[in-house]
């Protein structure tokens, strides 16, 4: 009987799945519910309303901050809720929730240590469970590129060449 030979695990590629840096948890911090009337911001009251704000729920969340509310919001008010924001939480992102999950992913696409990845076969995996931005492809184009020795976009057993290192002689 002939033994069946996995080929692909044998060819030592690393996967990468960028789902896997993707946020786990975003919350919004809206601005809106500490308008007078969801129109206007009064300085006195939305400072005591902050300071009475219970900031624990978002302890080492991702936070969006927003304002939802079609008023004219101080810079000093975002900058506020920001210091407030900051003690307690992993990231915070001005923005509405979908620019700040593509800049969530990209953030944390940055924290990796591509000089790991030097000499190795690469792919990015393609076509997963959830949609995954093109800014994310790009940018890890650009931080694995500089080290790997190839670099591809797919599944292991079915891939596209994105990158080759040329051997010198």
């Amino acid at each position: 009987m002939e033994m069946i030979v996995n080929k692909v695990a044998e060819s030592g590629i690393i996967t990468l799945n960028l789902e896997d840096f993707l946020p786990k948890q975003i919350m919004v911090f809206d601005l809106k519910p500490f308008l007078f009337m969801e129109l206007i911001l009064k300085e006195k009251e939305y400072r005591a309303a902050l300071l009475a704000h219970d900031w624990e729920v978002y302890r080492g969340k991702e936070v969006v901050l927003t304002c939802t509310a079609d008023a004219i919001i101080p810079v000093w008010a975002y900058m506020l809720a920001t210091s407030y924001l900051q003690a307690v939480t992993s990231q915070v992102i001005m923005g509405n929730e979908t620019q700040a999950k593509k800049d969530f992913l990209i953030s944390n696409l940055r924290q990796i240590d591509a000089k790991a990845y030097e000499n190795q076969r690469v792919v990015i995996k393609g076509c997963g469970e959830i949609p995954i931005p093109e800014e994310a492809y790009a940018c890890i184009t650009l931080l694995l590129r500089p080290y790997v020795k190839s670099l591809m976009y797919g599944e292991p057993c079915s891939t596209v060449p994105i990158y080759k290192k040329k051997v010198l002689v």
